[in-house]
């Protein structure tokens, strides 16, 4: 089975859709399937690069949420390859879906994945499963713990079933789930990281406030 990982973050590097993508790398990689990794930081996406995913038995989409939604530029992709895809007669490829946010909640990612089952049913193709993931801001802040332990571990969980069903194509419920941590908790840790990046571009924590 040929399984395409695809990052739908706009960022080069330090992406949460990125730290989900290895660990759930690690569940799939047994030696019994061939992995790709895509990372789709542009709006355009090259002839070859959809003929390879025209080949794979499995799409994983990983990506952040923009305003309940899809990414502009994983958008305007996910709206060649449904074009490319349609025109073919054979293409028996189940999709599954990791979308994280800021938000504490993951339920908040529940509109992405609809907008996903939709792209599946005009492109022709299977829905396998979603994992709405809340707290993402602190994602890549954790990737040095181990997947399923301390706050990764309700993730740990979700990812465990989630490869499961990867591994063997079927389908299953959309789960949506959060850090283990307090909600005030990481209120406090994302306000810190705001004034954090408010010294470091020379700018005072009043200025959060300005209105022009």
């Amino acid at each position: 089975m040929k399984i395409a990982l695809i990052n739908g973050s706009p960022k080069l590097k330090e992406s949460a859709s990125g730290c989900i993508l290895h660990d759930l790398k690690s569940l799939l990689d047994n030696g019994s399937h061939v992995i790709y990794e895509y990372s789709l930081r542009k709006p355009q996406l090259r002839l070859e690069e959809m003929k390879d995913l025209a080949e794979c038995d499995v799409f994983v989409f990983a990506f952040p949420l923009y305003v309940d939604s899809i990414p502009s530029h994983l958008l305007n992709c996910l709206i060649q390859l449904e074009d490319f895809l349609s025109e073919l007669k054979e293409r028996d490829i189940k999709v599954y879906v990791a979308v994280n946010c800021g938000f504490y909640e993951g339920y908040q990612n529940k509109l992405a994945i609809e907008i996903m089952k939709n792209w599946c049913v005009k492109s022709g193709l299977i829905w396998g499963q979603g994992i709405g993931i809340g707290a993402g801001g602190m994602i890549t802040s954790l990737k040095n713990i181990p997947m399923g332990h301390g706050p990764k571990r309700n993730q740990g969980i979700a990812l465990e079933q989630f490869a499961s069903n990867i591994l063997s194509c079927s389908s299953g419920d959309d789960l949506y789930i959060t850090a283990n941590l307090p909600r005030f908790l990481y209120k406090i840790a994302a306000e810190k990281n705001w004034r954090q990046s408010v010294k470091a571009n020379g700018l005072k924590r009043r200025d959060l406030f300005l209105k022009k």
